[in-house]
């Protein structure tokens, strides 16, 4: 029941009933990469006549979270690219990075030195800033 109704009423544990449904009734499978995302694109290729092309789309392997999508997929999924990873040998450029999560709202999330965050004390004043007053 729990499932039915995330399922029912989130969008970003996967796919809602809608997106599940338009998948199945107009979408085909491209591909899958290595965290389980799974890509997709309009049946027989056919050029959405309000957009001027196919649709293309990603049902993400549990949290929607869009840094999850790899370089090349990226691509192919904004129409950078015509050709899907699947369908041809895809090798990385040299300086393509390897997957990072976005940690942004957890505990690993980058601090700065400066942040009230990083250590819970600001640090003092270096004597270097003037403050601004009205009028002055």
């Amino acid at each position: 029941m729990k499932l039915f109704l995330l399922k029912f009423f989130t969008w970003w544990n996967g796919q809602t009933f809608g997106t599940q449904l338009w998948t199945w009734r107009f979408g085909e499978l491209v591909g899958q990469d290595e965290q389980g995302n799974r890509y997709y694109r309009t049946k027989g290729r056919k050029i959405d006549p309000t957009l001027g092309f196919e649709r293309r789309w990603v049902i993400y392997n549990g949290y929607a979270e869009a840094s999850r999508v790899p370089p090349s997929w990226h691509g192919w999924l904004h129409h950078v690219v015509d050709t899907a990873p699947t369908e041809e040998s895809y090798t990385p450029r040299e300086w393509e990075k390897p997957h990072v999560p976005n940690l942004t709202g957890t505990p690993a999330a980058y601090r700065p030195s400066g942040s009230t965050l990083a250590s819970g004390r600001r640090p003092k004043a270096t004597g270097d800033y003037q403050a601004w007053t009205p009028g002055s």
